[in-house]
């Protein structure tokens, strides 16, 4: 009998280390009795009937996250695939539920979002997929909540984390968007060179407005110096045909002075004679003589001209009877 005594109480220390076990904290444990549910327990030290009481399993409570890939095509025939991520919890008051009524919820999920991605995405383009993912997302979430609430959980967010499209649609795609940026730019370059060449444009107007006023300027002032010049030769008797010609010479022979200074000039001056100046000074004289003559002969034709122009206007004078030449012949 003293031989059993130490295998009873090793058996029975046994059995009451084995009533107590420990929960997590945001974990529910089931507890079954003869494979019949019992109770939920919580977090902390609990107890148990040993032998009698088992735990069937724990329940996670805290959110969890499924990432599900989804491959399906777009209404423009362009296969792509999305990462879809839905963060769920188990209801704290329908741990039941969560336990009995759904075996395997990530599957569950899973099928779900391979549902709604499939019924919304055909309906959109390509580009559209990546602007409305919140659309999808939204979809998927509503549709969840819908189906999951009845077997205790929550869908807390669902995100579209990743839309990756086929290789060869996205090398289409860079070279789509590297065309548009390099119309971009040719555009931008265009209006530049425009703006350059607008510029250059204005500058040279500009430049030359100037620079024809300087030689209005210059010209207006050598018309004032000779006009000057020519009443300082007249007042010493010279007159104006012969001072015009005089300072036609002098300017000749300036030139020509000039042009000797300049050891490096190309310039020919023609005529270039000894007797260049004076054949000049005896041509301007013989035209001015020319010019007056001819001035004057003008004057008297246009004289003549209006002379006879008043005699053809003036009017015969009217008879002073009633009587035409007509009647008088008739009288005779």
């Amino acid at each position: 009998m003293s031989y059993f005594l130490p295998a009873l109480l090793f058996v029975g220390l046994l059995l009451l280390i084995s009533s107590f076990f420990m929960v997590k904290q945001q974990t529910a444990a089931i507890i079954e009795r003869f494979g019949k549910f019992t109770s939920i327990r919580n977090s902390g030290l609990q107890l148990k009937i040993p032998l009698i009481d088992k735990i069937a399993g724990r329940v996670n409570l805290r959110i969890q996250q499924l990432d599900v890939i989804v491959e399906t095509k777009t209404k423009d025939d362009v296969f792509v695939r999305l990462k879809i991520s839905v963060q769920f919890q188990v209801v704290k008051s329908n741990v039941y539920d969560a336990f009995y009524k759904l075996e395997d919820p990530q599957n569950q999920i899973t099928s779900y979002v391979f549902d709604v991605v499939r019924s919304e995405v055909p309906k959109m383009k390509l580009d559209d997929v990546f602007v409305r993912k919140d659309d999808i997302a939204i979809a998927v979430k509503s549709e969840l909540n819908q189906a999951m609430t009845d077997y205790g959980y929550d869908i807390i967010k669902t995100l579209v984390t990743d839309i990756d499209p086929d290789q060869q649609v996205k090398i289409a795609m860079n070279r789509i968007n590297a065309s548009e940026r390099e119309k971009v730019a040719a555009e931008y370059e265009a209006e530049a060179e425009r703006i350059k060449i607008v510029a250059k444009a204005r500058a040279e107007a500009e430049s030359k407005r100037l620079q024809g006023q300087g030689i209005a300027d210059q010209r207006r002032e050598i018309a004032r110096g000779l006009e000057e010049s020519v009443e300082v030769l007249n007042n010493v008797g010279i007159n104006s045909q012969e001072a015009s010609a005089l300072i036609v010479v002098t300017q000749h022979y300036d030139t020509l002075q000039s042009i000797g200074e300049e050891t490096n000039s190309n310039l020919i001056l023609l005529p270039n004679s000894p007797q260049a100046g004076s054949d000049m000074l005896n041509n301007m004289i013989a035209s001015f003589v020319a010019s007056n003559q001819i001035g004057e002969e003008m004057k008297k034709r246009n004289a003549e001209l209006g002379l006879a122009d008043k005699s053809k206007k003036t009017k015969r004078p009217k008879p002073q009877s009633g009587y035409t030449d007509a009647d008088n012949s008739e009288d005779l």
